[in-house]
């Protein structure tokens, strides 16, 4: 524990959906919903207008229409989100080399590593200064926490949303626990939660009245004495700069069942070019391929292969997935499939290893086996994305279906245009996906900075409106 509050933990607020407020200006002060729009879909982030109707994340989507039936429901735009992410987090950077980030809208800093903070003045000189600078830089809000430890921040900057911030002044941070609800510890979920309520304990003060033993006898030793330490506000673990990413993953949840074996292997293979562009925007390659199936009774499988060196060739990654689907009974159907890379490295061996295994698919060593019904990460912490990935990638390959459909000549398939999608029109410019149906696809004509554009529809074959690319939020600096 330090002496002074010089520990900051930014949390961007409603981060998807105030991307996309800010991006459409017709839903600024809107109701916004981002996340999978199917009947399987979620609530990827809602914002703080839905929130008060009770929307929230992971919902499941078709709960949050009911409860807010006038609102945005958009699909998630991550090449856009990574781009506001990476602005921000490099203006963390710039405050200290200690920047540990925990996902794309939130990270921990320390401000004494970089100089720039050694007292309660100056770390809230520097946290306001802080969130003034990503506001000018991207039109979003954050909040800030500052204390003594990382836990501490944390629960400093969940009390001070939205677009506020708290500094906890080092010695006073039972004070400040003990009212709290034992949930804004980090770690207690809902069955803890529930477990400690039953046994009389529902705040943080509560929880350090009644010891270390007793935790431990309630839930264990380690659980048990981790709940103590957190309730008296001890926390010495240090900012880590390096987070390194243990696996790249991809998958998507599908609206109806999939029964055709071969539309299975071709969403496989699209997952697999996914994945590959993930694995190489992150600049890493890698040597496990993973496949991961839930069945039409939710039971869930997971398959990998593990090459004799790591790739980031398309071509492998997509013939080892296949090899893996080979040995995996779909007959009753398949409601999600993934895939993903484990064992990165920074470096590939393509020459050596990728024409080889086109080649002879038997040269691979496999490793293979039922591993539980986690991701290809084993650690379910982009769950999330994941499950909203798949709108994103709808909404794309929609577009694109004609021109990666190989084969035998089929007719081309109607476009899809998914709600929140960037388009184009070669009369009216940018805009985008209000919503389609029926033939016939609406689009908003505005962009980030503007004044609300009109709406105008057209049909969904229509020549003069394309998909197109997001575009920045401010200026040319995103």
């Amino acid at each position: 524990m330090r002496a002074a509050p010089t520990i900051l933990h930014l949390d961007m607020d409603a981060f998807y959906a105030s991307v996309e407020q800010a991006s459409k200006p017709s839903l600024r002060g809107k109701a916004v919903i981002v996340g999978g729009l199917g009947p399987r879909g979620v609530v990827a982030t809602a914002s703080y207008e839905a929130r008060r109707f009770g929307v929230h994340s992971a919902m499941p989507m078709g709960q949050a229409r009911r409860l807010c039936p006038n609102g945005a429901y958009l699909i998630p735009r991550f090449s856009l989100y990574r781009q506001v992410s990476d602005v921000v987090m490099a203006m963390l950077r710039e405050l200290s080399p200690l920047v540990e980030p925990l996902s794309l809208d939130e990270a921990f800093v320390d401000l004494e590593a970089g100089g720039v903070a050694f007292d309660s003045r100056t770390a809230r000189e520097t946290g306001q200064r802080l969130r003034a600078e990503i506001r000018a830089a991207t039109g979003l809000s954050g909040s800030v926490g500052l204390a003594g430890s990382k836990m501490l921040a944390k629960v400093a900057s969940e009390e001070a949303k939205p677009a506020g911030l708290l500094l906890i002044e080092p010695g006073t941070e039972r004070e400040l626990l003990a009212p709290m609800s034992v949930r804004t510890l980090p770690g207690v979920g809902p069955a803890t939660g529930e477990h400690l309520r039953r046994a009389g304990i529902t705040t943080v003060g509560e929880l350090a009245e009644a010891g270390e033993d007793e935790l431990v006898r309630m839930v264990g030793r380690s659980a048990g004495a981790g709940l103590y330490r957190m309730a008296l506000g001890l926390d010495d673990r240090p900012v880590v700069a390096e987070r390194d990413a243990k696996s790249v993953s991809v998958e998507d949840t599908f609206d109806v069942d999939l029964h055709d074996r071969v539309r299975i292997r071709g969403e496989v293979q699209r997952l697999a070019d996914r994945c590959v562009q993930r694995l190489r925007g992150s600049g890493h390659s890698g040597r496990t391929i993973v496949l991961k199936v839930r069945r039409y009774d939710f039971s869930t499988l997971t398959r990998s292969e593990t090459l004799r060196g790591p790739t980031d060739d398309p071509a492998v990654v997509r013939e080892a997935a296949a090899r893996l689907l080979e040995g995996v009974d779909t007959t009753g159907g398949v409601r999600l499939l993934g895939v993903g890379v484990t064992g990165l490295a920074d470096y590939t061996q393509e020459d050596l290893f990728a024409q080889s295994l086109a080649a002879e698919p038997d040269g691979a060593e496999r490793v293979q086996g039922a591993q539980g019904a986690e991701g290809a990460d084993g650690s379910g912490g982009d769950a999330a994305e994941a499950g909203a990935a798949g709108a994103e990638a709808e909404a794309a390959a929609g577009a694109r279906e004609a021109a990666e459909t190989p084969g035998e000549p089929e007719p081309a398939p109607e476009r899809r245009w998914s709600a929140g999608s960037d388009v184009r029109h070669a009369v009216y410019g940018p805009g985008w996906v209000q919503g389609s149906g029926v033939g016939r696809v609406t689009v908003r004509f505005e962009q980030p900075g503007s004044e609300p554009g009109r709406v105008r529809t057209f049909r969904v074959d229509d020549p003069e409106l394309e998909p197109s690319d997001p575009l920045p939020l401010v200026g040319d600096g995103g």
